[in-house]
């Protein structure tokens, strides 16, 4: 009976995670280590047989290698950067303070949200855990989708590496500016319009502090599952990404600069699959000097809210059914307010 009341006694969050913990220490024994030994021996073996070692030594699959491993380690940092103010929210933060910054009107929430993005550095990254805290913690997901489309794309950082990329064109950072917070914002009116909560599906686990608990502890737990997990669908996406640098052709490009809106279609497809950080994009987006100014406004405001890397980690963090409708709709709808902000300021 004693043994029965300290196990009810027990937060609900260590029944889930001790018998998790029980069941790695018993999977990961001496005989799966063997195994898994054992299984790259095979691998090393048969790939030498067939011709593998020249395969693996061959130019191209060296750059797609380099280019994967570079992709993977610019995010990295800013990756560590989100899933520990994602650990920090959900030990340190009060639940209440979220719902009295933000006005409880979820329609006057969005732009707020919106505009807070620009006080954060990071990239997007760093924005999927923290809008996964914030919607754990009880705000709108319309809010916190907004903040994860604008953080990334508005934050000080980001703005003056544009400055820096674009000397000379102060217009070219007050596009990306304004272009970024209209995208942001009116995603966070569409999900209030059409999202369904059916689409979301958020991995169930205990936020927030519980008394009698280590926030240091809790804190712990919540950054490790947040970067294990989304660091899986980080390399995932950067192998995506690599692949397609590796195997479309640079003549490519050159096919499409000529048309006006050919080009600014090309360079937001081109951010999507390039999946650039946006601290680095903007000199990205000042080298490929055949296209035109909105064109390349598109690319920098369509990279750091729809790539790769960031669907993948959007499908690990919110669901796939969720990161297919939504990078969709943030896309189409940053390629028009780009468009329409490079008519108007550029």
């Amino acid at each position: 009976m004693r043994n029965t009341k300290e196990l009810m006694d027990r937060p609900q969050s260590e029944l889930i995670i001790a018998p998790i913990r029980h069941h790695a220490h018993h999977r990961l024994g001496p005989s799966a280590v063997v195994v898994g030994a054992l299984c790259l021996l095979l691998l090393v073996a048969f790939g030498r047989l067939f011709g593998a070692d020249q395969w693996l030594t061959h130019p191209g699959f060296r750059a797609w290698q380099t280019i994967c491993v570079a992709i993977a380690v610019q995010a990295l940092p800013f990756l560590l950067l989100g899933t520990v103010i994602s650990g920090a929210v959900n030990a340190f933060v009060p639940a209440q303070a979220f719902s009295r910054m933000l006005p409880r009107n979820p329609a006057l929430a969005v732009p707020v949200a919106s505009a807070a993005g620009v006080v954060l550095p990071g990239c997007e990254c760093a924005s999927v855990p923290v809008a996964g805290s914030l919607i754990r913690r009880g705000v709108t997901p319309a809010a916190a989708f907004a903040f994860l489309l604008s953080a990334p794309a508005v934050n000080p950082i980001v703005l003056a590496s544009t400055a820096v990329a674009f000397p000379g064109s102060p217009e070219m950072v007050a596009a990306r500016l304004i272009a970024s917070l209209a995208t942001s914002a009116a995603m966070g009116w569409l999900w209030l319009k059409l999202g369904r909560s059916d689409w979301l599906r958020m991995q169930a686990r205990h936020t927030g502090h519980k008394e009698g608990h280590s926030r240091w502890e809790e804190f712990r737990l919540g950054f490790q599952h947040d970067f294990l997990h989304a660091g899986g669908f980080l390399v995932l996406g950067a192998m995506a990404a690599a692949t397609f640098n590796v195997t479309v052709p640079r003549s490519v490009l050159e096919t499409f600069s000529g048309s006006a809106w050919l080009s600014v279609l090309f360079l937001a497809g081109l951010a999507v699959v390039l999946a650039v950080c946006s601290e680095a994009d903007a000199f990205v987006a000042a080298s490929l000097t055949g296209f035109s100014p909105t064109a390349r406004l598109a690319f920098m405001v369509v990279g750091p809210m729809v790539d790769l890397k960031l669907i993948a980690l959007q499908a690990g963090t919110f669901g796939r059914a969720f990161a297919v409708r939504f990078s969709t709709a943030t896309a189409v709808t940053a390629v028009v307010c780009s468009a329409l902000t490079g008519w108007w300021l550029l």
